[in-house]
């Protein structure tokens, strides 16, 4: 991932100040047009999912006149999308006003036209390479995938991604999601098919299936998706999923089990997620405030607290506005020092193969 220089940053945060007026009364009419609204509908945001309790909690305090209206926490991404098509005539509940989706969802539903452009006013600070020239869509953070183990019922965790065959590991590893519908676990059988020899794209999808194959077939794939709770219950003792979201559920479990999070040694992936705007939003308004509020300096932090690299971390470390404390909460920099950032074209060729070709392949249907 590359990021904008600091003197193209600090000449956009300087351009923005030279013009602070009719930007604090764009967004000062943004603010009450959405108050009007009175409602967000997110989706698909669990609150230990990247601090997203924290930061929804961080806008209703802001923003009190706001009822936050939250659909199904454990949608995956297609299933986001396929919230906005069932409900493009339904101005009621059900239907989001904003999604938070993998990377490679955002050109898929521009092309399909879920969305529509908005631009916030950080917009000049988040890197070229991780939004849409457009304003369709836009990274909002990023993380690796590590496992997360159980050590109360595991002596020796997985180093990386083929150890998942060992015998050791019978009726114990589990995806975060299901692979032909979440971006989570799609990323992830790229990571076990890099690791098990194929270039990121078409060929990490293949491989990564197959190792799956052979993790299924040792007896060690349990078929549901593996969260906090399964991990806890010795259902799902080791479940790959985002950094972030395992250091936060170890937190959440406080020792009970232990959980140790673990940077595999060999296919570190990381991927990014993107902010969107449905096109059908019924309170189009308040979905803009609420991308405002998540690329402010607040939101960004928010989800820093969560463990989750926002996609303004250079900007903001560059002008000194991360707590220490908060750095010092993150994993060592060494642990990312192997990940790879696959581009948008090798994550659609990955996903393609994954999501037609999972049934086929590993035959283990995924479920909740």
């Amino acid at each position: 991932m590359t990021i904008q220089s600091t003197a193209a940053g600090l000449a956009a945060l300087t351009l923005l100040a030279g013009s602070g007026a009719a930007v604090a009364q764009d967004l000062a009419a943004l603010e009450e047009a959405a108050k009007a609204e009175g409602m967000l509908t997110t989706i698909a945001l669990p609150h230990d999912w990247c601090n997203y309790g924290g930061v929804i909690e961080g806008f209703k305090a802001k923003y009190p006149e706001i009822k936050v209206n939250e659909l199904n926490p454990d949608a995956g991404s297609a299933d986001e999308l396929e919230a906005i098509r069932a409900n493009k005539d339904n101005k009621g509940p059900q239907a989001p006003d904003v999604i938070d989706v993998g990377l490679s969802f955002g050109p898929q539903a521009k092309a399909e036209g879920l969305i529509q452009p908005y631009k916030v006013a950080t917009w000049d600070t988040i890197p070229d390479d991780a939004k849409d020239a457009e304003g369709y869509w836009y990274g909002d953070y990023y993380g690796v995938m590590a496992f997360g183990v159980n050590t109360d019922l595991i002596d020796e965790a997985p180093q990386s991604w083929k150890d998942l065959t060992k015998p050791e590991y019978a009726n114990a590893f589990a995806l975060a999601g299901d692979p032909r519908a979440s971006a989570q676990a799609i990323i992830s059988v790229m990571a076990a098919g890099i690791a098990n020899g194929g270039e990121p794209g078409e060929a990490s999808g293949q491989k990564g299936m197959e190792l799956m194959a052979d993790v299924n077939k040792a007896g060690n794939f349990v078929p549901v998706i593996g969260k906090s709770a399964t991990i806890a219950q010795g259902a799902t003792p080791i479940v790959t999923a985002w950094d972030y979201n395992l250091l936060s559920w170890r937190d959440s479990l406080n020792g009970n089990p232990p959980v140790e999070v673990i940077i595999p040694e060999d296919g570190v992936v990381a991927g990014v997620y993107v902010q969107a705007i449905s096109a059908y939003a019924p309170h189009p308004n308040a979905a803009k405030l609420w991308m405002e509020y998540l690329y402010s300096d607040e939101g960004q932090l928010g989800w820093l607290k969560g463990y989750c690299h926002p996609i303004r971390f250079n900007d903001l470390a560059a002008n000194g506005k991360i707590p220490q404390e908060l750095l010092d909460a993150l994993p060592p920099a060494e642990a990312y020092e192997k990940a790879i950032f696959p581009s948008l074209e090798q994550q659609e060729a990955n996903k393609k193969v994954v999501t037609e070709g999972w049934d086929g392949t590993v035959g283990a249907a995924v479920q909740e």
